[in-house]
């Protein structure tokens, strides 16, 4: 109810009553679009080592309720009757609500005082996970997901907030800092899911995120500073000017629509690939896939390559390449779990298995490769609109993340681990084929 009395507000002459901050209108969106959003500096303090550390935390435990849900999808699909055409619905909606958040709760940051925002969405997203751990039919589990999806986009308004409290000197280190703690909470967060999965069900694992991020509400509420955005822009005005942004910015959509293609290929992987190891030869138990997804864990090591090759002019040229990674990715997958060219998996069982593990790691480095490059090329634009630029990238890449789960399990339905193989190496021709888009028309990038 928060979130919907703020956008029933009167968003021109009004008063958001609700947090306090007095809007006016904007008349120019081109030039909103272009327009810092000052901060006052005397009301930030400095980013201290302990306060980094919570930052990460923070993030960290934040971002396991939206990729926790890929080892989730089979076991609460058995337990609530959902059709195996709907299945990858359980992963695909907390992405989609975080793409949502991104685009519609994200841009509050810039009216609403920020730690009350921060707390408000933790709250909304600890009660939503609280109802999916009871939910009683499908409905009311899949609403709990997709809410918790879109408060779970708090990370989005720590993030620039740790970047507005650190030195000008300082500020993309404590960024990278802040955002390792969220690559480590994608990694943990499979291995997560399936381990208390297995040990006490898939309800445990929802109440346990709830419970989590009660807790980090309560955490945050008293760690963080108090930073009052000094814009005085409408909030009808502040979203009409990510449109603007979309429209001028030809490097922003190159790189998102590349994001997001790849990240459905990634989502459609890991959302397939649970349901296929629990079947014949492997008969995987939960905490033996926990094991498996570790395997994605060496893949963060083209994380800092990428960022370097990108500095020294070779971004333009690395998407290609990540893109080729994510195909051999693929193709090796189909070969291990389907007996492409021949490969007698039930002969083979323990090599196919191992194989497995290294087409995980190569689909992830090549997806987080991608990522890596596209971030730094969204980051190089124009800095009084970096919030909203990176808001725009993350939300499309979630639409893709989210896209790709749900279409995974319409292939596993239709043509079982072939057809989600597949599927994935029909992504990867649409990242080629915006490759091959951008040779004919490039763009500059710093």
């Amino acid at each position: 109810m928060l979130f919907m009395n703020i956008i029933h507000c009167d968003y021109d002459l009004g008063v958001f009553s609700i947090l306090g901050l007095p809007v006016g209108k904007a008349k120019n969106m081109r030039h909103l679009s272009r327009q810092p959003l000052a901060v006052a500096p005397p009301e930030t303090p400095e980013l201290t080592l302990p306060l980094t550390l919570l930052f990460a935390f923070a993030v960290g435990v934040i971002i396991i309720n939206l990729t926790a849900a890929q080892p989730l999808a089979g076991p609460v699909a058995r337990s609530l009757h959902i059709p195996p055409t709907w299945t990858g619905l359980v992963a695909m909606l907390p992405q989609l609500g975080y793409a949502v958040g991104m685009l519609f709760l994200v841009p509050l940051a810039d009216l609403f005082e920020n730690r009350r925002l921060t707390v408000a969405t933790l709250v909304a997203c600890a009660l939503a996970l609280g109802l999916a751990a009871v939910a009683p039919q499908a409905g009311w589990l899949l609403l709990a997901v997709g809410v918790a999806g879109a408060t779970s986009c708090a990370i989005q308004i720590l993030v620039p907030l740790a970047a507005a409290m650190a030195r000008p000197d300082e500020r993309g280190s404590a960024v990278g800092n802040v955002m390792s703690g969220v690559m480590l909470g994608i990694l943990l967060s499979r291995p997560f899911a399936s381990l208390v999965e297995g040990a006490w069900g898939w309800r445990a694992c929802y109440g346990v995120l709830g419970a989590a991020d009660a807790l980090l509400a309560l955490m945050l509420w008293f760690a963080l500073p108090v930073r009052r955005p000094s814009a005085h822009v409408s909030y009808r005005a502040l979203i009409a000017s990510l449109g603007a942004l979309w429209r001028s910015e030809v490097v922003l959509r190159r790189y998102a629509i590349s994001a997001a293609i790849v990240m459905a290929a990634f989502s459609a992987f890991w959302t397939g690939i649970a349901l296929r190891l629990v079947q014949a030869p492997f008969a995987l138990d939960s905490r033996s896939l926990a094991w498996f997804a570790l395997a994605g864990v060496a893949g963060t090591v083209v994380a800092p390559l990428a960022g370097k090759a990108g500095d020294r002019g070779y971004g333009v040229m690395g998407m290609p390449v990540a893109h080729v990674v994510v195909s051999l990715g693929v193709a090796l997958a189909g070969v291990a779990g389907a007996g492409w060219f021949g490969l007698d998996i039930s002969r083979h069982a323990h090599l196919a298995l191992a194989l497995l593990v290294v087409a995980a790691i190569v689909i992830d480095a090549g997806a987080i490769g991608d990522q890596t490059l596209g971030r730094r090329a969204v980051n190089m634009l124009d800095p009084a609109a970096r919030s909203r630029l990176n808001g725009l990238f993350v939300g499309v890449f979630f639409i893709g993340g989210g896209a790709g789960a749900v279409a995974a399990g319409s292939a596993w339905a239709i043509a079982g681990w072939s057809g989600v193989c597949v599927l994935c190496l029909a992504f990867c021709a649409l990242a080629f084929a915006g490759d091959l888009y951008a040779c004919r028309r490039p763009v500059a990038v710093a």
